[in-house]
């Protein structure tokens, strides 16, 4: 019952009998239900608003307790008479705007111990079965409240379609037809393996001749002097280079690294 002692002690000076424990632990359960109280007596006052507190005069009559609540949503709003019948307090509650009612009857020396009204770690007992019969003598016959939880709407990139989907599998493209060039990033590693008949770039060997980044322009069409003629290699055919094709810019042969078992004819 975290928050009934701080109520307990602000409370303390308007408590003398064992009745007016008990009242402010039944207070602070429907508080922890999502009631809030809004005043004494039958009818509403001027300026009332939904406090945990317990209002001025709630405790004057000792044999009739009458409080009013209402829910965080609005919802209820419980008229609660406490009438003490010898040693035992019956809980009479109406939900105005359902006109539900529900009761339940407290013995009082079951939940307080009189000798101990100075000492709020004392003076509740059974704090637990206390709990459960409001719960079920009064929450559940009349409908437990619900706390309006306002979610803000999760932000989403601007660059992207309303309708996108991360999980969306991509449509199949037509045979014959390359994928879109996705956005450049340096050494598109991996990206021919994944699809060897897209035209890609970017195998598993990291090569910085093909990086992605641009590159000074080399046409092995054009021929390299000392190496190949003019026109050996027919513009845009793939051409491996077989040595360094300036000074500082040797690369990787895919030949140095072949592939297992690739001398088997049967593969």
């Amino acid at each position: 019952m975290a928050g009934l002692e701080t109520l307990y002690a602000w409370a303390r000076a308007a408590i003398s009998r064992p009745q007016d424990a008990l009242i402010c632990g039944v207070h602070w359960q429907l508080v922890g239900f999502g009631y809030r109280c809004l005043g004494a007596g039958d009818e509403p006052g001027p300026d009332e608003r939904k406090s945990e507190l317990l209002p001025t005069g709630w405790e004057a009559n000792k044999e009739v307790y009458t409080l009013r609540y209402k829910s965080l949503d609005d919802a209820h709003e419980l008229l609660l008479k406490a009438i003490m019948v010898e040693d035992s307090m019956i809980l009479n509650v109406m939900d105005r705007p359902s006109q539900k009612v529900a009761d339940v009857t407290l013995a009082v020396a079951d939940y307080i111990n009189p000798e101990h009204l100075d000492d709020f770690h004392k003076v509740y007992k059974n704090t637990e079965e206390l709990r459960t019969r409001i719960a079920s003598g009064i929450i559940a016959p009349l409908g437990a409240p619900t706390e309006k939880a306002k979610k803000e709407p999760e932000k989403k990139d601007p660059d992207l379609p309303q309708d996108y989907d991360p999980l969306r599998i991509p449509p199949r493209l037509p045979a014959g037809t390359r994928a879109p060039l996705g956005p450049s990033r340096p050494f598109a590693v991996g990206g021919e393996d994944l699809d060897p008949f897209g035209g890609r770039s970017g195998g598993m060997i990291v090569d910085p001749l093909r990086s992605g980044f641009p590159q000074p322009g080399i046409d092995p069409s054009s021929g390299i002097p000392g190496r190949l003629p003019r026109g050996a290699v027919p513009p845009g055919a793939r051409f491996d280079p077989f040595g360094p094709l300036g000074a500082g810019r040797s690369g990787p042969d895919p030949d140095h690294l072949p592939p297992p078992g690739y001398d088997d004819m049967f593969m």
